[in-house]
């Protein structure tokens, strides 16, 4: 059975070389790409492929997000992330939109190949480095405040605890700088921070952002 792909990154370079790796297994086919989260929502529904491989971090709706959308609509759906964050929060936060996949951009090429075949047959699969901080988390009990928010809060708190001005994740997200306005007081309640300060340390105790 030949499994059909469609590619979602918004950097033509990165999807030709996905290209390149994934079709070098005869067992799979990309039948289409897209280049944002508004265009993925709109092939999948055109073509209902067997996987979709998405990025996180992309302009507009941005990968979590098209996620959602698309399990909402379409609850089969089976998506796997390609991101190039490592931190159990954003793992964890696909995850909770249904995603059934989560490969990190640093993990060796054989786990892509690898995850698209295991989620085309109902399975769900881990890069190795995230699934040992996902398990090593659990075993310690840890908590996750971050899992509260939605998988739009969640990009949002990530921009502003980068330090991205409300005007600059506006503009990025496609969406008024009164919604994010909006989004920025919902996750401060959500999360009990009441400062840029503490979204930061948040943001840092839980690896969005790099300490150093």
């Amino acid at each position: 059975m030949t499994v059909k792909v469609v590619l979602v990154d918004d950097h033509t370079v990165v999807r030709s070389g996905l290209r390149r790796l994934l079709e070098s297994h005869k067992s799979i086919e990309i039948v289409a790409e897209a280049d944002t989260g508004e265009s993925a929502y709109q092939v999948y529904g055109e073509i209902l492929p067997d996987v979709m491989l998405m990025d996180i971090s992309m302009p507009g709706m941005g990968g979590l997000e098209a996620a959602k959308r698309i399990l909402q609509r379409y609850p089969q759906a089976k998506i796997v992330i390609f991101s190039m964050h490592e931190a159990v929060s954003f793992a964890a936060q696909a995850l909770k939109t249904g995603v059934k996949g989560y490969v990190t951009k640093t993990g060796v090429a054989e786990d892509l190949v690898q995850a698209v075949l295991d989620v085309a047959k109902g399975r769900t699969f881990l890069s190795q480095d995230v699934a040992q901080k996902v398990a090593l988390q659990t075993l310690i009990g840890e908590s996750n405040p971050l899992q509260q928010l939605t998988s739009r809060e969640f990009e949002v708190f990530r921009l502003l605890a980068e330090g991205k001005r409300v005007e600059e994740v506006a503009d990025m997200l496609k969406i008024s700088q009164k919604t994010v306005a909006n989004y920025y007081t919902l996750i401060k309640q959500k999360l009990s921070v009441n400062s840029p300060v503490e979204m930061v340390r948040l943001a840092m105790k839980h690896g969005l952002i790099d300490a150093s």
